[in-house]
């Protein structure tokens, strides 16, 4: 065997052990604010190996005065890797048989060395194992030097830290054993915490080793109760779900314990986000757990109202809510009640909780003033404000103004939400011209910044169902209100709004003309025999389905060319701005168009070669071609939808019926015009050509 010797170390890495400098200075380390003597090596491998007889022979020898021994030989390796049966190797061979290199004598202990972890002996021992060579070298090494057992690494762990994180149960009772007759020894050693605010309680949590944390429990049953301010046992096993040690701590401390957690939390917030059960059992031990608040403000009700676990969530804010129903009446410190947490993630049944028992509690405001209804319009939190216009019993804070003035139909708009706005709108007792403290009605903040969107769409259906509506401005002269609120075009934004979004619409509308084009000279069916009486002719020539085919890829093309130009003039940087914006909403109306033509002419196309072989096929392509269309026009469709169905539900069937007409007729106009060519074209030629 060469001059390195292998150590087994705690999870079964080898770390080589090499030959010290013969100088002083290089056998000590810096640790934190002081130094300290470096760990004999031979030591370190006895305490890893848990060699109790080397390590024997190493302190006989420091007892005789002796050089301390840093070479090995094979007589000592040995011994060192026996079981313990072998016989002590002879002087001579430690001696004379490897060069000491003239090292001087070392006037501190031979325990005294540490590792680069700050880890001496004990700490070595206790981490790699706890069979009978283990227990018996912690034992030899307590006898020599007591202090070790409460010495700090690094870290600030113990060996009873260590002795926990590694698991080793045998070895944690030795080292509780090892101080069992003094009281005060064996409480400073349980109780004492690392860096990290932690008992050797803590680790044995963390591995999840409930036997270990029995050991430790039996041994101090106040042990749960430390440390006091910072994050305790329990907490730690609520939060990595260890519930059988939970049960232990509860048990063996009978219920006098710490429940304590970090950033001013107690177990119960941990709990309400892990286990119903273990709520129930935190409630019924401790229901002031219910009235502490975290760092920020935060009671275990808010954390209940912040669902994540579905129905048991439910079942859990029902517990804390029951145990302590004035939660619900105490702000966090951004003044966020209970209620507008659950607004705020969107659960109705929470909110349906807390008003059916409190139906106070709906009006409850937060620093700003606002109401769960205005942080449901603020977060879109569409279901929320649904819930409370179905709701005829909160109809009451529907008109509710925060701290600005505004209602929910005001932020509604601002956030230029449709679906928001018809849900409120369609409920009749929604006040449509309440002025916030600006004098501004709903109706004049949908013309706020206008002149900042290129798309006016939805803002302009807002403002046409608040004018149907019967909708008031506020008092003010309209040039005061264009000059106060009205905000300049900002044209070099427009203009890289307008260059971006020309690219997509542009790769669009070229690749449709280029297959047009290339359909037009592939038509279906194919052509006459050059002998024919016609040839060259299409075969199908003569039929009016293929002169539809032929009409809806001509007007395939002829719309996707149209939007190619007007791309390349929105695009253009030296036209007008105005001028830009009309020819890029003209290219995105003929773009539209011609993704609808190409639709109809496929389907056309599929049908007239199909039908005389598998006419159901062919009608079957046609019905679903026809989703193409349908979902080019999906978006105006939707909104004439819902605009519809919320002036019905404000003012009745009938006037939404009048009023919709003059809309659906326009929407029906501009999404499928392209039918009407077609389909006018078709019976026109139906009349004069043969099918």
């Amino acid at each position: 065997m060469d001059g390195t010797l292998m150590v087994s170390r705690g999870c079964g890495d080898a770390h080589q052990l090499k030959d010290l400098s013969n100088t002083e200075d290089s056998r000590r380390i810096n640790t934190e604010d002081s130094t300290q003597l470096v760990i004999n090596p031979l030591l370190l491998a006895s305490a890893c190996l848990g060699s109790w007889r080397a390590l024997i022979f190493l302190l006989d020898r420091e007892d005789a005065q002796k050089p301390p021994v840093v070479m090995h030989t094979q007589a000592f390796i040995h011994l060192l890797m026996s079981d313990g049966a072998a016989k002590q190797p002879p002087e001579n061979d430690i001696e004379e048989g490897v060069d000491q290199h003239g090292l001087p004598a070392v006037s501190a202990p031979l325990l005294e060395g540490v590792t680069v972890e700050g880890d001496t002996a004990l700490h070595v021992v206790a981490s790699h194992g706890d069979d009978r060579n283990y227990l018996n070298c912690a034992s030899i090494i307590y006898e020599r030097a007591k202090h070790l057992l409460f010495v700090l690494n690094v870290k600030g762990d113990t060996p009873l830290h260590c002795a926990a994180r590694a698991g080793k149960s045998k070895m944690v009772s030795q080292l509780i054993n090892l101080v069992i007759a003094s009281e005060d020894a064996k409480h400073e050693l349980l109780r004492k915490v690392n860096w990290r605010e932690e008992t050797a309680l803590h680790d044995s949590i963390r591995i999840g080793d409930n036997h270990i944390v029995d050991l430790l429990m039996t041994a101090d049953a106040q042990l749960a109760n430390y440390p006091r301010e910072s994050m305790s046992p329990l907490y730690l096993a609520i939060l990595l779900d260890k519930y059988i040690i939970v049960s232990t701590l509860f048990d063996r401390s009978k219920g006098n314990l710490s429940y304590s957690g970090p950033n001013g939390q107690n177990a119960l917030h941990a709990a309400i986000h892990r286990s119903k059960d273990l709520t129930i059992k935190l409630l019924a031990f401790n229901k002031s757990l219910t009235t502490q608040a975290d760092k920020n403000g935060s009671l275990p009700l808010h954390f209940a109202s912040d669902n994540r676990l579905g129905k048991h969530g439910i079942q859990i804010l029902k517990q804390v809510f029951t145990a302590n129903p004035a939660q619900l009446y105490q702000p966090d410190k951004c003044g966020l009640f209970p209620i507008h947490i659950a607004a705020s993630i969107g659960d109705e049944s929470i909110i349906s909780i807390f008003i059916e028992r409190c139906p106070s509690s709906a009006s409850l405001r937060d620093a700003r003033g606002r109401t769960f209804l205005h942080l449901a319009v603020e977060k879109k939190i569409g279901n929320i404000v649904s819930f409370v216009c179905r709701n005829s019993s909160l109809a009451w804070i529907l008109n509710l103004q925060d701290n600005e003035g505004n209602t929910a139909l005001h932020l509604a708009v601002q956030a230029r939400s449709l679906h928001l706005f018809c849900s409120l709108f369609g409920n009749p007792r929604t006040l449509l011209s309440l002025t916030n403290s600006q004098g501004q009605t709903p109706l004049d903040v949908t013309q706020i910044g206008t002149s900042l969107s290129l798309f006016k769409v939805l803002r302009a259906d807002i403002c046409r169902m608040l004018n149907r509506g019967g909708a008031r401005r506020g008092i003010c002269r309209s040039d005061h209100f264009e000059e106060k609120y009205s905000i300049p075009e900002n044209e070099p934004e427009l203009s890289e709004s307008l260059k971006d979004s020309a690219q997509g619409t542009g790769i669009v509308s070229v690749l449709i003309a280029t297959m047009t084009f290339g359909a037009t000279f592939a038509l279906p069916g194919g052509y006459r025999a050059d002998d024919h009486v016609n040839g060259g002719t299409p075969t199908l020539a003569g039929r009016y389905v293929f002169s539809t085919f032929l009409m809806a890829n001509t007007l395939a093309f002829i719309c996707s060319s149209i939007a190619t130009l007007g791309i390349m003039y929105a695009g253009n940087p030296r036209k007008k701005m105005s001028s830009r914006k009309i020819h890029f909403l003209a290219s995105s109306f003929f773009a539209h168009g011609s993704v609808t033509s190409l639709s109809v002419a496929f389907a056309i196309g599929v049908y007239s070669v199909l039908t005389p072989v598998a006419p159901k096929t062919a009608i079957a392509i046609c019905l679903i071609s026809s989703l193409v269309a349908l979902y080019n026009e999906a978006e105006g469709l939707w909104i004439m939808f819902y605009t519809a169905n919320s002036i019905r539900r404000r003012m009745g069937l009938i006037k939404a019926v009048r009023l919709s007409i003059p809309g659906t007729i326009g929407l029906l106009l501009r999404g499928f015009w392209q039918f009407i060519i077609i389909f006018i074209w078709l019976a026109y030629v139906s009349k004069r050509e043969k099918y």
